[in-house]
């Protein structure tokens, strides 16, 4: 009808007129918005379902200018669009955000018709136009779940990588460069194991916003997982990637503020660049994670780019893990033993159970490659059950063909040591291969610990509980804390090795070593030596008392059958390198003259000395750094260091040893002046006299070998100390457990006698002497006669009773009358699942005489 006018040209007016009441009524009738302007776009008429969607009436509408609905808002794009289609004469139909009377706004699906007449000239345009307000918002808000994350509102991975294939073909089409950068939260699971999940979102929200405010408007920031978020950053180039890295590790390393809380977090950073790294989304994308997870293995809070090498070395970490979980299942790990020594009495104390893999292709793997890669993977938890239970199942050999096996250690992985069925899989093994608790040690690291502080107590006292030894392992290089150390009921601590490598040059270990064994022995541990590969590594731990030595210097790590073969065979320390020793006479010969040292080795071969030699001050330091001296002759004038300078040296290293210059008169002064400060301890010179010469040395000897019976004694002293302390710490958990046993009796106690009393019947308890112990409320009713009944004696208080119970045999039923009243009694020893002993007595009303 709207498009066929010519029906009003024929028509009567009569039928005009009804024919435009008819028409009327119908464009009234629809519920979409109707609007009709002439062909000057002024309005002619609107219907009400108009009225009722913009506010305007028909009055106000009559001749304004269809634009009335259009504001600032308004897409203009879309109404050029829709004038160029109304000009041609053709209808349009599109999508607007228009205006209410109000200033409210809405979404419009509008469609425009234009009319023409019979002269196909244009009469009039008909807008048709509904409301998708509702319709629109649900598609943008579908269109958001679908593209941006629930939490921080920043877009996932959908919306990344159409932004950032986007960014790519900008960046090839300009020639322009382009990084990415992956973030993960470290140890973000921690917050939401410990703190909640609540918490956690509230960490990830105020992240999102600090990483969001730092960078530009071309920027985009998307969480692509639980913790982790990926910045694609067009026009960034590696030296701007590198000064933006650097600044997101100082920003999101601030504290964050929750609940009260501040809570310090940091984040790992890889870096992937373009084209290099990758010349696609997925391809940097994957390269941003490899570095990413590089970082992390870095030690955290550390940024890292990507590079081929990295990725191969990930491919390799895939390849090791398929290979190692075939390993597993294919029997291709077994167990070496390397021996603890104890340094008092010389003898093995104990060995460490370490995994080794043989692999058909590869050969031996080093455990320094395929640990790593296990604890990454997970699959350290299978290996760690395996070496348990491989550990035992040798030692169950060993005990069964009558050899006396020491304590065996085991290491117990971080990620093992959060598994909560290791407790359980323990004490199964032990009682499978029938292992006494006490001869298995496990070995944690302080890493493990600080993970979860109160779980590891829990767990740690757990294992204690069940009888294992405890030790920490790799102290030193972790958080060392003395509190935490205190906390833990450890029993030994195991110093790291990177401490004893260098012992005998760096004085700072050195100090570190004594500090680390004398505060373990002040809180009763045992202190073990890690990679001790000299003797004067050796003799180092000795003279300051530690307990055990582990290295290369006593054994290289054992395959069962040669651990066997030493167990059998008793090897001990030598007797020199004891706790208590008697000990050789070693003199140290440094002259750059080899016929002065070959003179002064005929002059002093007849005392018995062990004669060492060295042709210069390098030497000789080379020879302190490998053998204990007692006695260091050395000449004044060498070439590159002078024996005075030597002998300085060989003081700040070594300060237990006598040190004697030969030297002319001509370097008296700097020879004084080295006495004084304590380098030096005598001088002679040259030429010296033979008979002198021996007398020096044999009283340098005596002198020494009188400070080394102080320190001996010291020794024992200090032994002993650390033998009363570690009794002490015992005697201290003895103590402890039987206090919580108390405290436990006590509390089952109580609920016993609250049991007891509010029991329907009278309960009397007596004691082995027959005294009333306990008597309930329905045993205070009944005899109420007898108000010194408690604690009384029963034969006294109730012969009656006493009788009875005499001639009744235990559980069986006696009769009494008790307040003209006859009872059923009953008794019952205390004490046989029990430390309690004496009688529990019921009394039960017998209905058949009530």
């Amino acid at each position: 009808m709207l498009n066929n006018p010519a029906i009003f040209d024929t028509a009567t007016p009569e039928q005009a007129i009804e024919f435009a009441r008819l028409y009327q009524q119908a464009i009234a009738s629809i519920s979409q918005g109707i609007l009709i302007s002439g062909p000057d776009r002024l309005t002619l008429s609107v219907n009400a379902a108009f009225e009722t969607m913009t506010g305007y009436s028909q009055i106000e509408l009559a001749g304004q200018p269809c634009t009335v609905l259009q504001g600032p808002q308004t897409c203009a794009e879309t109404i050029h669009r829709m004038r160029s289609a109304l000009d041609a004469g053709q209808p349009f139909t599109g999508e607007l955000l228009n205006y209410r009377k109000d200033g409210t706004t809405f979404w419009n699906a509008l469609s425009v018709i234009p009319v023409f007449g019979s002269d196909a000239l244009l009469t009039h345009f008909v807008g048709i136009q509904r409301d998708i307000s509702d319709q629109r918002l649900a598609r943008e808000q579908i269109n958001r779940l679908s593209h941006f994350d629930g939490l921080t509102g920043l877009p996932n991975r959908t919306l990344l990588a159409n932004r950032c294939s986007h960014d790519i073909s900008m960046a090839q089409r300009d020639g322009r460069p382009m990084a990415m950068m992956m973030l993960g939260l470290d140890r973000f699971k921690i917050i939401n194991d410990t703190l909640g999940h609540a918490v956690g979102d509230e960490v990830l929200k105020q992240f999102s916003q600090r990483i969001s405010g730092a960078l530009r408007d071309q920027d985009t920031v998307a969480r692509v997982g639980g913790d982790e978020f990926v910045l694609v950053l067009p026009g960034n180039t590696p030296e701007g990637a590198t000064h933006l890295a650097i600044k997101l590790l100082h920003l999101v390393a601030q504290p964050y503020r929750v609940n009260s809380m501040e809570l310090n977090i940091t984040t790992s950073i890889g870096v992937a660049i373009y084209p290099g790294d990758g010349q696609d989304f997925e391809a940097l994308f994957k390269s941003a994670e490899v570095a990413m997870h590089q970082a992390k293995e870095l030690g955290r809070g550390k940024y890292r780019f990507f590079s081929a090498e990295m990725f191969e070395n990930t491919l390799a970490k895939v390849t090791m893990v398929a290979a190692l979980r075939s390993a597993i299942a294919q029997d291709q790990l077994h167990l070496h033993y390397q021996p603890f020594v104890d340094l008092q009495t010389g003898q093995v104390g104990g060995m460490e159970a370490l995994v080794r893999w043989s692999h058909p292709e590869l050969g031996a793997v080093s455990p320094a490659c395929f640990i790593p890669v296990a604890e990454q993977s997970g699959l350290i938890v299978e290996i760690g059950v395996w070496v348990l239970r491989q550990a035992c199942r040798d030692m169950r050999d060993w005990m069964d063909q009558g050899i006396e096996v020491p304590q065996v250690s085991i290491n117990v992985s971080p990620v093992q040591f959060r598994d909560s069925a290791l407790l359980q899989q323990i004490e199964a093994t032990l009682q499978e291969f029938s292992i006494e608790p006490h001869r298995i040690c496990i070995e944690v690291t302080e890493g493990a610990l600080m993970e979860d502080v109160t779980h590891s107590e829990m767990l740690l006292r757990s294992l204690k509980a069940l009888g294992l030894k405890l030790a920490l392992d790799d102290f030193g290089t972790g958080y060392s804390s003395l509190s935490y150390l205190k906390l833990f009921p450890f029993d030994k601590v195991k110093i790291d090795q990177s401490f004893v490598r260098d012992i005998s040059k760096s004085s700072q270990d050195a100090v570190i070593a004594k500090v680390v064994i004398a505060m373990a022995h002040g809180l009763g541990l045992r202190v073990t030596a890690e990679g001790v590969e000299t003797e004067v590594q050796c003799e180092f731990m000795r003279s300051n008392v530690c307990d055990e030595i582990q290295g290369f210097f006593f054994s290289r790590p054992l395959p069962k059958a040669e651990m066997e073969a030493l167990l059998n065979a008793d090897r001990r320390l030598p007797e020199h390198l004891m706790r208590v020793r008697v000990k050789t006479r070693t003199l140290l010969l440094v002259d750059d003259e080899p016929n002065v040292i070959s003179a002064l080795k005929r002059l002093l071969r007849p005392d018995g000395y062990r004669i060492l030699t060295a042709g210069s001050a390098q030497e000789g330091l080379a020879l302190l750094a490998q053998n204990p001296v007692d006695i260091i002759v050395s000449d004044q004038r060498m070439p590159g260091m002078t024996g005075v300078e030597f002998l300085r040296q060989a003081k700040n290293l070594y300060p237990d040893t006598i040190r004697i210059v030969l030297s002319g008169y001509t370097e008296l002064q700097s020879v004084t002046d080295a006495i004084n400060e304590g380098a030096v301890y005598r001088f002679l010179t040259k030429p010296w006299e033979d008979s002198q010469l021996r007398s020096f040395i044999e009283e340098a000897f005596v002198h020494k070998e009188l400070a080394d019976e102080n320190r001996q004694l010291n020794l024992k002293i200090r032994t002993a100390n650390q033998e009363l302390a570690s009794s002490n710490r015992q005697l201290q958990e003895v103590l402890d457990h039987k206090q919580q046993q108390i405290a436990r009796g006590e509390r089952s106690l109580n609920v016993v006698r609250n049991a007891l009393q509010s029991l329907p019947m009278p309960v009397i308890g007596l004691d082995d002497e027959g005294l009333v112990a306990f008597v309930n409320r329905q045993a205070q009713s009944l005899f109420i006669n007898n108000l010194g009944l408690l604690g009384s004696e029963i034969a006294n208080s109730l012969p009656a009773l006493h009788e009875l119970l005499t001639i009744t045999p235990e559980g069986k039923f006696g009769l009494t009358d008790i307040n003209h009243q006859a009872y059923r009694v009953q008794w019952h020893s205390m004490g046989e699942q029990s430390t309690s002993s004496g009688k529990i007595v019921t009394l039960c009303l017998d209905e058949a005489f009530a």
